[in-house]
């Protein structure tokens, strides 16, 4: 089934952020940057992410002239336009007309007019322009052959804390609690002598203020991302009135911690996010599987194929230490996309601007303005792999019966609670080391958040590392998946708090003790010069950061402590529960242990891998539409096994049980 991300051009995308209003002196550059667009093979641009200055130079005065010059001279060389609404970055005029559309910090210290998304999204003024110009862009452009998403803002973060926003806040917990008795029950103000007793008194959690009860930090977490929510549908409905048959995307980030992505995603119709790896910094599979999981965690939003919206051609300006790619990467990395799931290869930027901020950040066309580098050579590589990958478009990746639980509720729970390692827990590490082992084995997967998961009968095993806050009745769902059949794997600290964040009172992990059979009893943190070690039938493992101790009540027990006042209690066990069963791992493992648990759980499983048998260092094989994306990001050329005849779709070689990748090379296998 064809789920196109751009109905109107259900093609790969190759393109990216263009920036025409800061050549409007140069005219001649727009005619030079359409001729190398088609020597690319760009298809689609994404433009006015930042134009808002150019379309509006004064209030309630628009100017599109230049917008319809370039739009309509890259629909003559049949390039299509990903069309942003300007609200990430407002103009001058607009904040020094109304200063209240501009943020106020978490001292309470309004800013000023400057960089971007530095916005109040909570100011009518500020959602009244946005929805006067967004209109006028609709109106104008939303029934253009040229223009086939609409791409809202642009990396959307942060907070506001100005009245206008305490008020929505206080409203917002009005809402969500009813009354104060409530709320003051919800937040545990007996502690402390914290307790309100007017509305007024509630503000905001802050560094010079409420800063040290977790439940109102996480729910200002929550607020945050309403409120952005609801920024995005108030942009999407606009765009809406004019033409509601154009996609509207709003491009997400990697690891981001303000906004609730599972929430974020539910009223946009496509997903598109930025994937910057730090290429050539150390461990490249190991950053390569970081990246791979958030492209399945963003294809896992809405069950949908994803747009990679921008990545880098060469180099990024804002690490510490900003590498080149390596001959070979730019291709491999941009392939990796696509094998796990997206319909785009899209790049910030096309042209390096002549100064500002990211005048040195990588482009395809660099300053010299010319085809002749090295950098625009392989993006014409990755243009020619996307034609002979067309075939591939409407495919997506096989039904996945494995499912990893990542819930930025649980996240953000996690980094504010002061117990173990305390502002240190690596939830995210954590639950990217289980999904690294299985992605190296080639196992397909879905994210879900406590919410979002739903005991269908689509998965065989779910993996619930570190689910510290239980919401959402997802104890009853997990419950319901082992009795039925299912594998779960949870990690500790697991099922001690409750959505409002509240310690659960009795037994942990909660509801869940006589799934798993065994209950926790105390959590230790170890330094990061400290280790434990697992005792179990594979050998001795390292452990580290965090070890719960715990009491079988029935479960077998896998693995011990071997180390410590605690050494030989439980640490690895196993549970029948109705017709399935259910592991628990107390502690945080090296990557060798996971790598051989998921291997064995894979092979009983009988769960389903992109190819069969041991890759070598530094090669993965993912799985689309029948095809294997076998990849290498090892520094040296290796020689991996494919049982069969196989075809090469990048190149037309043909392999039979053998395949050879250069170092960061790529292969796209189908079989003969």
């Amino acid at each position: 089934m064809n789920r196109s991300a751009t109905p109107r051009f259900p093609a790969f995308l190759h393109g990216g952020d263009y920036n025409p209003e800061q050549w409007l002196k140069y005219p001649e550059i727009l005619e030079k940057d359409v001729e190398l667009m088609r020597e690319a093979k760009v298809n689609c641009v994404s433009l006015g992410i930042f134009s808002w200055a150019f379309l509006e130079p004064e209030e309630g005065v628009y100017d599109f002239a230049w917008m319809d010059r370039v739009i309509e001279r890259l629909w003559s060389a049949g390039i299509h336009v990903d069309l942003a609404t300007p609200s990430g970055a407002r103009p001058a005029w607009l904040a020094e007309k109304y200063p209240e559309v501009l943020r106020v910090d978490d001292r309470f210290h309004r800013q000023h007019f400057g960089g971007r998304h530095n916005h109040c999204p909570s100011s009518p003024v500020y959602q009244e322009k946005v929805r006067a110009i967004d209109t006028a862009l609709a109106r104008r452009y939303a029934h253009h052959p040229a223009v086939i998403l609409w791409h809202i803002s642009n990396e959307f973060s942060g907070d506001c804390r100005c009245p206008l926003c305490q008020d929505r806040f206080r409203a917002w917990l009005q809402d969500r609690y009813g009354s104060l008795e409530a709320l003051n029950d919800h937040w545990w103000t007996g502690f402390w002598s914290m307790r309100y007793t007017s509305w007024s008194q509630v503000e905001p959690p802050s560094h010079r203020g409420q800063n040290a009860n977790p439940a109102i930090w996480v729910d200002w977490r929550r607020f945050s991302t309403w409120q952005c929510r609801s920024f995005i549908e108030m942009e999407k409905a606009a765009l809406h009135a004019v033409n509601p048959d154009i996609p509207v995307t709003a491009n997400l980030m990697h690891r981001f911690w303000d906004y609730d992505y599972f929430e974020l995603a539910k009223p946009l119709d496509v997903v598109s996010w930025d994937s910057y790896p730090a290429w050539g910094m150390g461990d490249d599979l190991r950053e390569a599987s970081e990246h791979a999981m958030t492209h399945d965690l963003m294809r896992s939003l809405k069950d949908r194929p994803f747009l990679l919206m921008e990545s880098t051609p060469s180099q990024v300006n804002w690490h510490d230490v900003n590498k080149l790619k390596k001959p070979g990467m730019h291709l491999l990395s941009s392939m990796l996309a696509l094998g796990q799931g997206s319909q785009s290869v899209m790049y910030f930027q096309w042209r390096k601007g002549r100064g500002g901020a990211e005048m040195f950040h990588g482009a395809v066309v660099g300053h010299d303005g010319t085809a002749d580098t090295r950098t625009f050579r392989q993006v014409r590589q990755v243009g020619d792999a996307l034609e002979r990958l067309a075939p591939l478009y409407g495919a997506e990746k096989a039904p996945a019966r494995v499912c990893i639980l990542y819930d930025w509720n649980n996240l953000w729970a996690l980094d504010y609670a002061q117990m173990g390692r305390r502002g240190d827990m690596r939830y995210t590490e954590t639950v990217n080391e289980h999904y690294r082992a299985l992605w190296k084995l080639g196992v397909n997967m879905d994210f879900r958040d406590c919410e979002s998961f739903a005991d269908d009968g689509r998965y065989q095993l779910v993996i619930a590392p570190m689910l510290f806050m239980t919401r959402a009745g997802i104890e009853e769902k997990l419950r319901a998946f082992v009795a039925r059949g299912g594998t779960l794997l949870m990690t500790a600290p697991a099922g001690t708090i409750g959505e409002d964040g509240l310690a659960h009172l009795g037994q942990t992990p909660h509801g869940l003790t006589d799934v798993l059979g065994i209950r926790a009893l105390e959590l230790d943190a170890l330094t990061d010069t400290q280790e434990n070690r697992l005792i179990w039938a594979d050998g001795p493992h390292r452990l580290l950061r965090l070890c719960e101790l715990i009491q079988a009540e029935g479960a077998q027990v896998l693995g011990t402590y071997g180390e410590d006042f605690y050494a030989g209690s439980p640490c690895l066990t196993r549970h029948d529960f109705g017709k399935g069963q259910a592991y628990y791992l107390a502690a945080q493992t090296e990557e060798a242990f996971l790598t051989a648990l998921y291997r064995r759980l894979v092979e009983s499983l009988a769960i389903p891998r992109a190819l069969p048998g041991e890759l070598p260092d530094g090669v993965a094989a993912q799985e689309r539409g029948g095809a294997v994306f076998l990849q290498n990001y090892a520094p040296q050329a290796r020689q991996a096994a494919v049982p069969g005849a196989w075809q090469d779709l990048l190149t037309g070689d043909v392999w039979q049980d053998r395949v050879e990748l250069e170092p960061l090379g790529i292969r796209v296998l189908v079989r003969k």
